[in-house]
């Protein structure tokens, strides 16, 4: 099949494997991929729907490609990931710009979907609910030859009460220890330096495969790895941290002193609402206790505002917990209600003006602490990876060290750096450092 296809994915690193894989499996079928969607004759959106503001980007996405059936070559638009998994049959009924919805469990279906809307159907693929993809699936890396996501599970096992994750993606499904360090080798004999492991839950990893927690088996076998400097751990739910893993970042030189720890909020009430299993106290333990055992460790959460009931002290107690915990960076959301959740329908719902103001609020107070911290670093020297050179000033490089991960956070800008290039790894000792970005010199090429 002589086509040309254009994808645009959206939404989190997990997403992103997804449309990667979906990349593989139409380049290997004879696809011809293209990046300009003007000249494709198929247009794919991989969308999100995790909050309200996500929904809406992929909505419009959608309708931004349809114009290129009137104004371009495109035939056929698909609509692929969380959205169209959760709302299939509305989008089908209410955009009749698209011609096919792909579930989250149906990628490896995505040639066939293909195939069907050239052919003039509007069809809906939803797939298995227990699927995953492996190291034999064909895969093209959309992210910089370098550094490379792997995803270790899919779905989620938890039930947040204001997450519809589960209720899209299904119950946690992991990869075998051995295949997740075959498609590592790959990615490393290909040239990727750093690897960044996704799940919903990457604490829980294992735990429906083999009847137990198994992340640091896994992490033991993927630092044998040759050729990968750095491993990177993301989504990690405290209540699974155990000291074992602890124990085991503090001490192998290859996984990142870098926790990434979604809290959701620091009252005890709260918490309870949102059926999550901490406490303030619990989540205050395992912190003190990876800052203690961790040398360095940089610390991101994430948090929501204007939760269903959140009282002015509820809110206080959130603003309290991060000017006593310091955390390196925080992410902070709006509640968003998702239908068929269990805080979609409860009482005490907070105005949106009351939500903003709480974002704004707890948004000035991280600033000032991530600033802080970032200025607690001058002097200080690290590894760096390079991801390229500034657009504006060319003596300026730019990368991250073991304390940013890629996308979500800062980047560090190295001065009179003529040499270094993308994928090198240098020493830089810190100059200055600001609310998301630090600059540096360098110190010595490794």
């Amino acid at each position: 099949m002589n086509l040309k296809v254009g994808i645009i994915s959206l939404g989190c690193a997990k997403n992103l494997v997804d449309t990667e894989v979906m990349l593989g499996i139409m380049q290997k079928s004879g696809l011809t991929i293209t990046p300009n969607p003007a000249e494709a004759e198929v247009l794919i959106v991989n969308t999100c729907a995790f909050i309200t503001s996500a929904k809406e980007e992929s909505i419009t996405t959608i309708l931004n490609l349809a114009d290129y059936k009137e104004n371009g070559n495109c035939r056929a638009l698909i609509v692929a990931g969380c959205l169209g998994q959760r709302y299939r049959q509305e989008l089908l009924d209410e955009m009749p710009e698209v011609d096919a919805i792909i579930g989250t469990t149906a990628w490896n279906k995505i040639v066939e979907v293909i195939e069907e809307t050239l052919k003039g159907n509007r069809v809906i693929y939803i797939g298995e609910e227990k699927i995953i993809y492996s190291a034999k699936t064909p895969r093209i890396l959309t992210t910089p030859n370098y550094t490379a996501y792997v995803k270790i599970a899919e779905g989620c096992d938890h039930r947040c009460a204001f997450c519809a994750i589960p209720l899209i993606r299904g119950k946690q499904v992991s990869r075998p220890i051995e295949d997740i360090k075959a498609e590592v080798e790959k990615l490393a004999e290909n040239g990727v330096k750093e690897i960044n492991l996704v799940a919903q839950d990457s604490t829980n990893y294992g735990r429906d495969l083999y009847g137990k927690v198994k992340l640091c088996a896994l992490l033991r076998e993927l630092v044998k790895v040759k050729k990968i400097h750095w491993i990177r751990i993301l989504y990690s739910y405290p209540q699974s941290f155990t000291d074992e893993l602890i124990e085991l970042i503090a001490s192998e030189p290859k996984i990142c002193n870098y926790v990434d720890l979604p809290l959701q909020h620091a009252a005890d009430s709260v918490l309870k609402r949102m059926h999550r299993p901490d406490t303030r106290a619990q989540i205050e333990t395992l912190l003190k206790k990876l800052r203690e055992k961790i040398p360095g460790v940089s610390i991101r959460s994430t948090f929501i505002v204007g939760y269903p009931g959140e009282t002015e002290e509820e809110f206080e107690t959130l603003k309290n917990f991060l000017q006593e915990q310091r955390l390196d960076k925080v992410g902070v959301f709006v509640y968003s209600p998702e239908e068929d959740t269990p805080a979609y329908s409860m009482e005490n719902q907070i105005s949106e003006e009351v939500a903003q103001e709480r974002y704004h609020e707890l948004m000035s107070i991280q600033s000032l602490i991530s600033q802080e911290v970032n200025e607690s670093l001058k002097g200080k020297e690290f590894e760096v990876l390079i991801e390229g050179r500034d657009a504006e000033v060319k003596e300026v490089v730019e990368g991250r060290s073991y304390r940013e991960a890629p996308e979500v956070d800062g980047q560090i800008y190295i001065e009179n750096d003529w040499k270094s290039n993308a994928g090198d790894i240098v020493r830089v000792k810190i100059l200055d450092g600001f609310v998301y970005d630090l600059a540096a010199e360098k110190i010595k090429v490794r």
